[in-house]
């Protein structure tokens, strides 16, 4: 099966649909698949609902299809950096789940193991468990959360063998490897394709089966989502 497609908007023709729920990598600006989410954009689809840690800043990442009023609904822990996106919740035209981090990449994981749901701590007592349903466990209460299962997942690696065997770079590794196993298609963008057979297994971070598109994004701006400076002191 060839995996690998000339750019963005070949590997994802045929794939999109308005109303779709998309899983997306990446954590703040490091990891995240700005050629595949640029080719969302353009693709003109709407009515998103897209998983991930954040919603990108202004005018980089999801904050890109924010802009074009293309996403309704977001699944997020962290916003703080966007504000289109906190202008638009403010105004009741953005419909925003809010889920703690790491429920939220163990509702990626157990979607990606078809598990339905899975009962947490994390949340207990806030408005985090609002709706959901409480249990108790040896004197403790846990509440339900629900797997979270795309129709597309997005995601970017570092290197990539022919047959879709992925490896991360450092904290790249980040949302992108739970969020790829819950798609049911799982489309990646890399900075390296190398050939088949030339990835130690040992450094495999994802095995090619959960992989059904590719492309080569490279070359890559080194983007900076916030930085502070220190202010150089007289002579």
């Amino acid at each position: 099966m060839e995996k690998l497609y000339p750019d963005a908007a070949a590997a994802l023709d045929d794939v999109l649909e308005d109303g779709m729920i998309i899983a997306s990598g990446g954590f703040g600006l490091c990891g995240i698949p700005e050629r595949l989410l640029d080719a969302i954009r353009d693709s003109g689809v709407g009515d998103l609902t897209f998983c991930s840690n954040n919603a990108g800043i202004d005018n980089e990442g999801i904050g890109k299809l924010l802009r074009t009023r293309q996403v309704k609904k977001m699944i997020s822990s962290y916003v703080g950096e966007n504000k289109e996106f906190e202008r638009q919740f403010l105004a009741g035209e953005l419909e925003v789940e809010f889920c703690p981090q790491g429920t939220l990449a163990e509702r990626m994981r157990a979607g990606g193991a078809g598990i339905p749901g899975f009962y947490t701590r994390t949340g207990v007592g806030t408005a985090v468990a609002e709706g959901k349903e409480v249990k108790e466990f040896d004197g403790e209460e846990y509440i339900l959360e629900r797997g979270i299962f795309a129709d597309l997942a997005v995601i970017k690696a570092w290197k990539a063998d022919e047959t879709g065997n992925l490896v991360f770079r450092k904290t790249a590794r980040n949302f992108n490897l739970p969020a790829a196993t819950c798609g049911k298609v799982c489309v990646v963008e890399v900075e390296e394709l190398v050939p088949a057979g030339s990835l130690d297994p040992d450094c495999v971070h994802l095995p090619g089966v959960y992989v059904q598109r590719m492309i080569v994004g490279a070359p890559y701006d080194k983007k900076i989502e916030f930085r502070t400076v220190r202010e150089r002191e007289p002579a």
